[in-house]
């Protein structure tokens, strides 16, 4: 982002240098699709100093048929405002944009039924801007399985996808997956394999957490844990950037700095959020999610955690990794 030295979001004068600094990436934003225009909602996070995100473009409890419509929509409505907004095709572009003062978006599927059982649809929606994809949302599909459903581990299909992922430079994203589906796709991919948003289960159990050895799997394919700012999946105080930390700590500690990172998950307030959640309660059973929500940390807090981290004695280089560098380094190296 373009440096503002009037704009110090409410945190101190260091803190706020080193997020203007750094390369800041949200690995994922939860954008259920309904109208282009809530996309206007992105200049809260280029307001907080974010330099990439990534948007959902559809997941398993919509049709198909509607992610392709989300993708068109939003590449043309970033299309249409070249002044704030850059559509991600490399990682120039994400250069370009934060020289210029813009926000670099991509964009990433929550499951594979968006492919409709077509592995040329990999190929499709990377070259529509798609640059990850996880498996299963919450429930089975025809690729592997869900946390909230029977263990089925990844299918055939599922595999298929993983090798075509690999070759056309597609990030494959365990988020939302049961045990059995990301330990298999850690496995099968070829490439650096992340969570983009799952918290530390070991913290705080529920089903959409991860456990240490898928977080040590992850790593070890030089991947990346994206801690995520859903309240739900945080800890008892909900969505504090206290409990975020706590969970990153847990993370540095187990796998080390170099494999953490951030996705919130942010929701947007022009979107109303429970429609699904109360249309679609299969994908959110009841012994999890009681209610439909605790809350998301929003991007405005995205300074408060450079702080909070500078608090904790952080170093800057650690600081950065966490912020973007670290999910900047796996674009590199499977982005083609």
């Amino acid at each position: 982002m373009s440096d503002d030295p009037t704009s110090n979001w409410g945190i101190s004068e260091d803190a706020a240098a080193l997020h203007r600094s750094a390369l800041v990436w949200d690995d994922h934003g939860g954008f259920a699709y309904s109208k282009a225009s809530i996309l206007k909602d992105l200049e809260r996070w280029r307001a907080s100093g974010i330099d990439y995100l990534s948007i959902n473009a559809g997941y398993d409890v919509m049709p198909w048929t509607l992610t392709l419509e989300a993708v068109s929509q939003y590449r043309h409505w970033i299309r249409t405002h070249p002044e704030t907004l850059v559509q991600v095709e490399t990682v120039d572009d994400i250069f370009r944009a934060r020289k210029e003062g813009k926000l670099a978006v991509a964009f990433d599927i929550e499951g594979m039924n968006a492919l409709n059982g077509d592995i040329g649809m990999v190929d499709l929606y990377y070259r529509l801007g798609v640059r990850q994809m996880l498996f299963a949302y919450n429930r089975n599909n025809l690729a592997g399985g869900g946390c909230h459903d029977e263990d089925i581990g990844l299918t055939d299909f599922g595999r298929a996808v993983v090798a075509e992922m690999n070759r056309v430079g597609m990030v494959v994203d365990c988020s939302h997956c049961s045990y059995k589906t990301s330990m298999e796709a850690i496995e099968a991919s070829k490439a650096p394999v992340i969570f983009s948003h799952a918290n530390a289960r070991k913290l705080w159990d529920h089903e959409r957490n991860i456990w240490d050895d898928q977080i040590k799997a992850c790593a070890a394919t030089g991947g990346v844990v994206g801690v995520t700012g859903v309240g739900r999946f945080l800890g008892p105080d909900g969505h504090t950037i206290e409990h975020l930390v706590e969970h990153i700590d847990y993370m540095v500690q187990l796998i080390g700095a170099d494999h953490v990172g951030f996705g919130m998950d942010s929701v947007l307030h022009a979107h109303k959020a429970n429609q699904p959640f109360t249309r679609n309660r299969e994908y959110w059973p009841e012994r999890q999610y009681p209610d439909s929500g605790t809350g998301y940390v929003p991007p405005e807090d995205a300074p408060r955690l450079t702080q909070a981290l500078l608090d904790r004695q952080y170093s800057e280089k650690d600081i950065r990794g966490i912020l973007g560098e670290n999910f900047l380094r796996v674009a590199k190296q499977v982005w083609k």
